[in-house]
């Protein structure tokens, strides 16, 4: 897997190095890097995967975060990656709020015991870019969350989990839904003391091909079942034709 870089351009920010612009994210121009990996300057990893999931769309993406995927579903979704699946808090039916206790290989690698905690995208997003871009759009899902590592990851006073940010951005087209998936791992690891130098040891940059394969083919693979699951799930609201 080659590391992609920012060409001459769109030169790498301060901004980009320092925190990360993540309204860059709603804009559906191709942005520098699309699918690859690379160490900013922070010490974080920035994982990136395009996945094209042809017959979905934004709505239904969002269901299936919503539908707390158990442990079959969480298998069917990815077969060769995906382990124990568990959720904790929030509301029925929504990922906001909940907590999603895992445990999953990253193409190849060890058991990885994770958290993941889903936010609202005001957390992430200026405002009135993430309005701007549902209302045209360019957004048509968003699933924000923190990521632990480990079922013990570290956790700030109120209780949010400290370690890296995932955000899988969604935008409808013709064919189907254009996924972006970003992962910023270590994002506030300074938060738990670390300095850029001891976030750039605690996240191996080896994690970043594992992980972009990882995230490919699991949006890949969900793909081709969150089609019928969707309408299957959800029939007393749709009108379905009839194959014959």
């Amino acid at each position: 897997m080659t590391l992609l870089q920012h060409t001459a351009t769109e030169p790498r920010t301060a901004l980009e190095d320092r925190l990360f612009d993540f309204d860059r994210l709603l804009d559906p121009a191709p942005m520098a890097i699309e699918t690859g990996y690379r160490r900013l300057d922070s010490g974080v990893l920035h994982v990136a995967a395009r996945t094209d999931m042809h017959g979905c769309t934004g709505e239904m993406f969002s269901w299936w975060f919503g539908s707390r995927p158990g442990p079959r579903e969480y298998g069917w979704w990815h077969p060769i990656d995906h382990g124990a699946s568990s959720w904790t808090g929030g509301t029925a039916g929504e990922a906001v709020g909940s907590t999603h206790i895992v445990t999953e290989k990253l193409t190849g690698l060890p058991d990885q015991d994770l958290l993941i905690e889903f936010h609202d995208p005001a957390e992430f997003f200026t405002a009135s870019a993430y309005s701007a871009a549902r209302e045209s759009g360019a957004v048509s899902t968003a699933i924000i969350g923190h990521v632990g590592f480990g079922h013990d990851a570290p956790r700030r006073e109120d209780g949010s989990v400290l370690g890296g940010r995932l955000l899988h951005i969604g935008r409808d087209t013709e064919w189907g839904l254009v996924m972006r998936s970003h992962f910023l791992l270590g994002y506030d690891l300074p938060e738990a003391g670390l300095s850029p130098d001891q976030v750039n040891t605690e996240v191996n940059e080896a994690l970043g091909p594992n992980l972009l394969q990882h995230a490919y083919d699991e949006f890949t693979f969900l793909s081709r079942i969150l089609p019928p699951l969707y309408v299957a799930e959800n029939r007393g609201k749709l009108t379905i034709p009839r194959p014959w």
